[in-house]
């Protein structure tokens, strides 16, 4: 039984690793409508200029928190943000209400997290579509070999035969001790 959970890890964990990738086009992909909507809704309250100036100063605000107070939660450095943009706004004479401001530092935050995490990404990013399919294959492809590995197996282990695997797995350290004290 060691020996089939041995031969499976590296599948499963591929397997994992590839369901995360497509977590993460999935939370990309939300982050971009999420983004687009904050724009629509600024866009429909404020003129270009006024909405170039909430822009501007809200991610200053958001820099502003983001560095002053690196050790600070979420909400403080939103709260510490809103404060930073409420007064500099006012002294340009621009008065929003504190949603608008809200939502323009949150469309900085978002830009802020949409730029770290495509620097994993490629430049030329592939369609949703794309993405999409491609991920589908690769969990099949996976889901493929792990059910072959068990067939095999599950043979070897019915026939009472053990034959080595074809590519040599190196079990865990925890693993290891698990297997010298029980054994």
């Amino acid at each position: 039984m060691q020996t089939i959970i041995e031969t499976v890890q590296p599948y499963v964990n591929t397997i994992v690793t590839a369901a995360a990738g497509v977590l993460t086009a999935f939370v990309l992909g939300g982050l971009n409508k999420l983004k687009t909507k904050v724009n629509v809704w600024l866009e429909a309250r404020t003129t270009a200029a006024q909405r170039e100036v909430i822009h501007k100063i809200a991610g200053e605000g958001f820099s502003f928190a983001q560095t002053a107070f690196k050790e600070a939660g979420g909400e403080r450095k939103l709260q510490e943000a809103l404060q930073y943009t409420t007064l500099s706004l006012a002294e340009q004479g621009i008065t929003v209400s504190t949603v608008e401001i809200r939502s323009a530092i949150e469309k900085a935050y978002l830009e802020y997290k949409a730029k770290t995490k495509t620097v994993l990404a490629t430049e030329a990013q592939p369609s949703e579509e794309a993405t999409q399919a491609a991920a589908k294959e690769a969990v099949s492809s996976l889901a493929a070999q792990v059910t072959a590995i068990l067939s095999q197996a599950t043979a070897e282990a019915s026939s009472g035969q053990a034959q080595p695997a074809l590519d040599p797995v190196l079990a865990p350290t925890e693993a290891t001790q698990t297997s010298i004290t029980a054994g």
